[in-house]
């Protein structure tokens, strides 16, 4: 939906309660459980894009783009496998930084949401 923005200056958009649609994970991505995830693009002015994404209980594989995020619900690990990094924790309030090619596996305790920001 590049150059389609969704948002308009000054209007505000629930990310903490807008229903997300979710589809089950590709097989070949799923480490435990039946994990789905669901998305949507709230802003995409062509140079940047804000969205919201969750992922529900279980564990997948990913190969990540660039972006910061925000955690708003839930409780996850997230372990690097390339490039190899402590696993960290997330909780509502953490804020994380990707970069493009991290091979990650998120474990998700309860379902997961969070507000990104990616160019």
């Amino acid at each position: 939906m590049t150059g389609e923005p969704r948002l308009h200056p000054g209007v505000i958009a629930d990310a903490a309660s807008v229903v997300l649609e979710h589809v089950p994970v590709e097989p070949d991505q799923i480490v435990a459980g039946a994990p789905t995830t669901g998305h949507l693009v709230l802003d995409d002015d062509g140079e940047r894009m804000v969205g919201v994404w969750e992922m529900s209980v279980g564990a997948m594989r990913d190969v990540e783009a660039d972006e910061v995020f925000v955690v708003l619900a839930g409780a996850a690990t997230v372990e690097f496998e390339h490039p190899h990094a402590a696993p960290i924790v997330l909780s509502p309030g953490s804020v994380v930084r990707l970069e493009s090619g991290m091979r990650t596996i998120w474990t998700v305790r309860q379902t997961l949401r969070k507000v990104y920001v990616a160019p």
